[in-house]
């Protein structure tokens, strides 16, 4: 890994991060499924899917899949949210959002892919 592949995941990394507080922020509401997680790691995965199924340059792919959606998606705080929803009694919401956020990204990187490879 040269210099210049750490500064693109970090460029991408630091839009990513940004993009994903302000719309986490904006949509997420106490006692409801996390919206604002949910739309970013959606999103996320069908970006990460376009971008795999498409034939860019590394460094595009560093800065955009690694870096942008590594940091727009949200493994962690989806996990504790999930368990936020279930120690809240919200059980229902919690497996809503466990099922929407895993067989959605499924789902979406799988369509990404077969999009952007057409």
């Amino acid at each position: 890994m040269t210099s210049i592949d750490i500064l693109m995941i970090g460029i991408g990394g630091f839009f990513g991060a940004i993009i994903r507080y302000l719309i986490s922020t904006f949509m997420n509401r106490p006692g409801e499924i996390p919206r604002g997680t949910l739309v970013v790691n959606l999103a996320g995965t069908l970006l990460i899917g376009c971008i795999f199924g498409m034939e860019i340059p590394r460094m595009w792919t560093l800065l955009v899949a690694s870096g942008l959606a590594g940091a727009l998606t949200t493994f962690s705080t989806m996990n504790k949210e999930l368990i936020e929803l279930w120690r809240n009694d919200e059980k229902k919401h919690a497996l809503l959002y466990f099922l929407l956020t895993y067989g959605g990204g499924i789902i979406l990187a799988a369509i990404g892919y077969y999009i952007a490879s057409i």
